[in-house]
């Protein structure tokens, strides 16, 4: 077996780390996520290694189930249920880069838009992607589109 390096193999020595601890809820928050990085290394025609910006896009958006599953879960009664995906979403969490706060968001927004002079709906895709790179997983998309709305005053 060859030495793996990188985020794959932190979370998958985390995995064993929790599995002898006998922590249930980080050992399956753990092993999903890293289900669903090999899921995502084997969709498409051929398998890939993941690298490790792919494998913090995938966390991302594992840890976005867990944040919109719980919110379904309180709006339906059901705090018990809520609060294991809160335990789960904590523990992703962990690896992702810190989020961005709205303040500072909003002020990259501010600062794209007037670099890229423009104003409108019509230039939201292109503020979008010169954004994009700048925040690099540290805001969910729907906060940065209205954060970039914001900015074009619309």
């Amino acid at each position: 077996m060859t030495e793996q390096s990188g985020l794959k193999a932190t979370l998958q020595r985390h995995l064993t780390d929790a599995m002898r601890a006998r922590d249930k809820v980080r050992a399956g928050s753990i092993r999903m996520a890293l289900t669903a990085v090999t899921n995502e290394e084997v969709a498409g025609k051929e398998h890939r290694e993941l690298t490790d910006e792919d494998v913090l896009r995938v966390i991302a958006k594992e840890a976005k189930k867990r944040r919109e599953a719980a919110e379904a879960y309180t709006g339906a009664g059901r705090p018990e249920l809520a609060e294991q995906e809160e335990a789960e979403l904590a523990i992703l969490e962990a690896y992702l880069p810190a989020q961005l706060d709205d303040a500072e968001l909003q002020r990259l927004a501010t600062e794209t838009v007037a670099e890229l002079g423009v104003s409108g709906m019509g230039g939201m895709g292109q503020v979008m992607k010169a954004l994009q790179p700048k925040i690099a997983g540290r805001a969910e998309g729907g906060r940065v589109a209205a954060a970039v709305r914001g900015a074009l005053g619309t």
